[in-house]
């Protein structure tokens, strides 16, 4: 039952990506994109590995995922960052969790 939910959980993550990305797509410039892709990639193959992992490593990809997908297109929604900086952040989180 456990891994069922996880597995639920799973495709939600995934689900939330991709839709942040046709967005993205819909909004950006190829350079935001190509970036916001990448860690998008990123973010996909983490929360794969992590679907057996223990529930505070669940939890850290969960927060990743959830920070990408809270970024706006206008940077006056983030404190005045770009969605570049916005991406670099979302990119450490992801190199830390990596690690």
């Amino acid at each position: 039952m456990v891994l069922r939910g996880v597995r639920h959980e799973s495709e939600v993550l995934l689900r939330q990506v991709d839709g942040r990305l046709v967005t993205l797509r819909a909004h950006r410039g190829v350079g935001d994109l190509r970036q916001a892709e990448r860690v998008a990639e990123r973010l996909r193959s983490l929360v794969a590995e992590t679907t057996r992992a223990s529930a505070v490593d669940r939890a850290r990809v969960r927060a990743a995922v959830h920070y990408f997908v809270g970024l706006r297109n206008t940077p006056e929604r983030r404190h005045h960052r770009t969605l570049a900086e916005e991406l670099r952040i979302v990119d450490a989180m992801v190199l830390a969790l990596s690690a």
